[in-house]
């Protein structure tokens, strides 16, 4: 309230200022007519004392006179002229600064109320980070989602292959170990729209799968809750794509979800980061691409940020350091224990590099997101103090560590 009533008088004042430059113009001002009259005047007694020194004779004078008397006269015909005529009349005046005063009052509070946020304070950067973590924090668990969205509309298929899906739903709960059986349990259940039963059997194959799972599984895993709940990033989905992105942080799809989940949770400065990251990475004519590209101008409008259009693998930033292909490929060659041995051997390396050479707040957060997904809470916390101390003077940076912080639960 105290915002609309400071700004109503701000305008009004604006308006009011207006209005009375209007209504006064009638007033101020001096016709031509009058200063003619005090130049005539004026040039009358300057006749009579040329005439005094001898420098005109009398009938020089008498004529002089004449011609002046005849332009005061004239002069003083178009000043009564003026005064009795209508060149602004009051009531048009009135009604001008009326007008004028209802137009910036009401044309200002329109405005605000299209463009601006009403009802919001003023938020600083502090201020957006903290609540985007308390956002973070406190936001609807899957469950909770899922039971807010209404009954998904379900595919049009073929009789027959509900029977088959029926079949191997049957098939799939009497061989609860076979891996592949819930692999394909997931993928036909999705097929059917039943969203939550396809990741509760992807969850079950990840278990199953013997380590021999990577960043495309459990950033399926993500989507499949995420498509549970009409498109909301859970925690559990979060955490998902942590995993994901700790395997492989080149993952198109993880980042993808990634910036959408950014931006949900009242980050769009770090969505459009993400997702411009992600474009320029490509390839251009990949799903998730087309998918960024469809949203991203919106998020840049969020975050503040002029937009111009990325070309898909334009590749002009740097990737995330992350294993390569050839890592991704041996590493589904691996138990689980190895897989694990290998993702923190990646971190280590990343980690004494940061501590050598330095990075950017990047890969510090990635760091940080990393050591939270393999339950390093308090060397993730550590890092975190670190790269605060290194980036003490970057709004920017520090906003970004803030968040990744609070999502990896090590905020103060």
């Amino acid at each position: 309230m105290v915002f609309w009533t400071v700004t109503a008088l701000i305008a009004f004042s604006a308006a009011l200022l207006l209005a009375m430059i209007i209504i006064r113009a009638r007033e101020q001002g001096e016709p031509a007519a009058a200063y003619d009259l005090r130049v005539y005047r004026q040039q009358l007694r300057e006749v009579d004392k040329d005439l005094a020194r001898g420098v005109i004779n009398e009938g020089d004078a008498e004529r002089i006179r004449t011609e002046i008397s005849r332009r005061i006269l004239a002069a003083d015909s178009q000043l009564q002229k003026r005064k009795s005529g209508h060149a602004q009349p009051k009531s048009l005046s009135l009604v001008s600064a009326i007008a004028i005063a209802l137009l910036i009052t009401g044309g200002t509070l329109g405005l605000y109320w299209q463009l601006g946020a009403p009802g919001y304070g003023d938020l600083g950067l502090k201020d957006r980070v903290r609540m985007a973590g308390e956002r973070a924090e406190n936001r609807p668990s899957q469950a909770e989602a899922e039971a807010e969205v209404p009954p998904l509309p379900k595919p049009q298929v073929e009789e027959g292959y509900v029977k088959l899906v029926e079949q191997l739903r049957e098939t799939a709960g009497q061989r609860e170990n076979d891996a592949r059986g819930q692999a394909l349990l997931a993928q036909h259940e999705a097929n059917l729209g039943n969203f939550k039963s396809a990741y509760e059997a992807k969850a079950k194959y990840i278990s199953l799968a013997e380590g021999k799972v990577n960043a495309r599984d459990f950033t399926e895993l993500a989507e499949l809750k995420i498509m549970a709940t009409g498109g909301y990033v859970s925690p559990e989905a979060q955490a998902d794509l942590r995993k994901a992105l700790a395997i492989d942080p080149s993952h198109g799809p993880a980042r993808y979800y990634w910036g959408l989940m950014m931006g949900q949770i009242g980050r769009p400065d770090l969505a459009y980061r993400e997702w411009a990251a992600t474009l320029r990475d490509g390839p251009p004519d990949a799903p998730w691409v087309k998918g960024i590209q469809g949203q991203i101008e919106e998020m840049a409008f969020r975050a503040g940020v002029e937009y111009r259009p990325i070309t898909p693998g334009g590749g002009t930033a740097p990737a995330m350091p992350g294993p390569s292909a050839e890592d991704m490929s041996s590493a589904s060659e691996l138990s689980a224990e190895e897989q694990q041995e290998m993702i923190r051997g990646m971190v280590t390396r990343l980690s004494d590099r940061l501590a050598t050479e330095g990075g950017s707040a990047e890969e510090w957060a990635r760091l940080i997101g990393a050591l939270s997904v393999l339950g390093e809470k308090d060397r993730a916390r550590t890092v975190y103090d670190e790269a605060r101390g290194a980036f003490e003077a970057d709004a920017e940076a520090l906003a970004l560590l803030e968040t990744i912080a609070a999502q990896s639960g090590i905020a103060e």
